[in-house]
């Protein structure tokens, strides 16, 4: 578990105890890992997250990336819920395998227009990835509680940042977010204090179905 084996139970806040490229490098790793087990078919291994795991199903699909960590294996299929999309890379090539974005049309956390500028930037480039944004629903639509202010959660709809071919992220700018200091520094520039969460109906229900279809579609048949 990327959080448990680092001793965090939370990012909510702070964003720095466990980051979207430690967490990208474990399921590589863990893709490899069972990779060793002769009961599974790697090739029919996908991989779904939601917010900051959202984001690594996204991003393991960034062929770069996927090269330098996991050269021998690739997921079969992405589904992120709700990931950060705000950070668009200078290089827009993916690997072969579907990928999906389920996002929330009021979502103040992560907001899914940038999903949607990432998703059209990826189309124009060749890659077929896809984008459902459901309506009235805000981060973690598929819970089942109402939605509520978190006052210590970052909201990023303001944010937008790029990401070199090796690995580094920085502001439209050009200011990097390199370490922990500088991430803290660039944070103050975009992002805001106080984000909701919480379920919608519609959403919740759509969503589950559309990834037991999704997977069944492209790890089954």
């Amino acid at each position: 578990h990327s959080f448990k084996s680092r001793s965090v139970e939370s990012t909510v806040g702070e964003q720095l105890s466990v980051t979207l490229p430690m967490v990208v490098y474990d399921a590589f790793m863990a893709l490899g890992k069972l990779s060793e087990d002769n009961n599974i078919d790697i090739k029919r291994a996908g991989i779904t997250g939601w917010s900051l795991g959202g984001g690594v199903a996204l991003f393991t699909a960034w062929s770069p990336i996927q090269e330098a960590i996991s050269p021998n294996f690739k997921f079969a299929a992405h589904l992120p819920f709700y990931p950060p999309c705000m950070v668009i890379p200078d290089e827009l090539r993916f690997t072969n395998a579907p990928v999906h974005i389920l996002a929330g049309e009021i979502d103040d956390w992560v907001p899914a227009a940038a999903c949607e500028e990432l998703v059209e930037a990826a189309n124009i480039s060749g890659y077929d990835i896809g984008i459902t944004v459901y309506p009235d629903a805000s981060h973690s639509f598929d819970r089942s509680m109402d939605v509520v202010l978190d006052n210590d959660a970052y909201s990023f709809t303001d944010c937008r940042m790029k990401l070199s071919n090796d690995g580094v992220v920085s502001l439209l700018n050009g200011f990097p977010l390199s370490s922990p200091s500088l991430q803290k520094i660039g944070l103050a520039f975009c992002a805001d204090k106080g984000a909701h969460w919480g379920g919608n109906k519609y959403a919740r229900e759509h969503s589950m179905n559309f990834a037991k279809e999704f997977m069944s579609k492209f790890l089954f048949n």
